[in-house]
């Protein structure tokens, strides 16, 4: 029997008894479609948070009172029992740094109430800034223009909006020029900031940008502001800029020699590396879950593959009669194991695939296709049936053909 007449027969095996094929390939299918679709996910959330969440430049660092990435309740505790982060702090960076090209500050405020005659938006991001901030964090207009020193300085009720803000209180209309309330307080809009789309099913269009000193103005100098910088280079020029920040902040905040920072001090890099770090645990979490299932999905096709010994014994009898040897014998069931659990590869991948882009449109979650995924989940799958299916081979080649003609079921 050649290797093409084995698979044809696998699969007429498979097609032959649906519903048993079902029952059969169920943990391979559903192993296989879940590794897919979390790889899938990572590697979608992955670029996206390179490209969107952390897309500072690699010569920017940014210095907070919490890090921006938070893994634990004891690192929140201890980040919120710092003292803020003040505007003088930024003035003070902004003096000395003789290697910092450009400093800027923000706070941000995440629960706004935006209003504009009858409409109304909640939960906006509200958010005050240096009017170099925007050239730091690479933010972009498509109409107006950006909060400036001006602003700044006079403490203008000056306001940039996202494009949700357009969408729901100035629909058909330009918003440039118009007054709107936020939190009570009225401002003018003279930019809408460009489309940036979702991220985990929450938008990022749904934020104001106003001066920093007004933002301190209305919602109180208690606010702890984050400083972000950008190097005269990267690599070592990056690293001289940050140090020097650093002892700024630890001069003016008293820290003692040999006690960490009372603020934290981040990266492109380090915000990255502590993502990836996150989502490999995750991932390594996924693929052990998914072995279990294909572990179960191996020992099902084992029996599946005894229980087709059974019934093909007379088969296998005639066969050994007619000149065949036990390597044939044990060949053409080890192709038809793997061969069954390929297919259910097969729909797995698929089914992984379907699933991650069926979520991905209803909630907006980044998700990309890895070819070595689907590659990998192939080749696995494929090996696991042909483990599982030695033995039940090896049983099928060991029978005594003249045993195996007198056979009855």
């Amino acid at each position: 029997m050649t290797i093409l007449e084995a698979i044809r027969i696998s699969l007429q095996t498979l097609w032959g008894s649906k519903l048993r094929s079902v029952l059969t390939l169920l943990g391979v299918v559903i192993s296989v479609a879940a590794v897919i679709t979390v790889v899938t996910f990572v590697a979608g959330i992955d670029r996206y948070v390179a490209e969107k969440i952390f897309r500072l430049g690699a010569d920017v660092f940014i210095i907070s009172k919490v890090t921006p990435v938070v893994t634990n309740i004891d690192q929140l505790v201890e980040g919120e029992r710092r003292k803020n982060i003040t505007m003088e702090d930024y003035q003070a960076v902004l003096e000395s740094c003789r290697h910092c090209s450009m400093l800027g500050a923000s706070v941000t405020n995440f629960a706004g109430h935006v209003k504009y005659g009858e409409q109304a938006i909640n939960d906006s991001w509200i958010r005050g800034l240096t009017p170099s901030m925007p050239q730091i964090l690479d933010l972009d207009l498509t109409s107006g223009r950006m909060i400036n020193q001006n602003d700044e300085n006079n403490r203008s009720n000056a306001a940039v909006i996202g494009t949700d803000i357009v969408e729901n209180l100035f629909p058909g209309t330009d918003p440039i020029g118009k007054e709107i309330r936020i939190e009570g307080q009225l401002y003018n809009v003279v930019g809408v900031g460009k489309k940036q789309g979702k991220t985990l099913g929450q938008s990022l269009d749904n934020y104001v940008l106003i001066p920093i000193t007004t933002y301190l103005k209305q919602f109180g100098t208690h606010s702890s502001i984050r400083i972000s910088g950008k190097a005269n280079g990267v690599g070592s020029q990056l690293g001289i800029a940050i140090d020097e920040a650093r002892a700024i902040m630890r001069a003016r905040r008293h820290d003692r020699p040999g006690q960490p920072d009372s603020f934290a001090a981040e990266t492109n890099a380090s915000f990255l590396g502590l993502w990836l770090n996150l989502s490999s645990t995750f991932f390594i979490a996924m693929i052990a879950i998914a072995a279990i299932s294909l572990l179960v999905g191996g020992i099902v096709i084992m029996n599946i593959m005894l229980v087709s010994v059974t019934e093909r014994t007379r088969e296998i009898g005639i066969r050994k009669a007619v000149g065949a040897r036990r390597r044939d014998v044990q060949t053409q069931f080890l192709i038809e194991s793997s061969t069954m659990a390929l297919v259910g590869g097969i729909l797995g991948v698929l089914m992984g695939i379907a699933v991650a882009k069926t979520i991905t449109a209803l909630i907006g979650m980044p998700s990309e296709i890895k070819l070595w995924a689907v590659g990998a989940g192939l080749l696995v799958s494929t090996s696991v049936g042909l483990f599982f299916g030695v033995y039940p081979a090896k049983r099928a080649a060991r029978l005594d053909p003249i045993a195996a003609l007198r056979f009855e079921l």
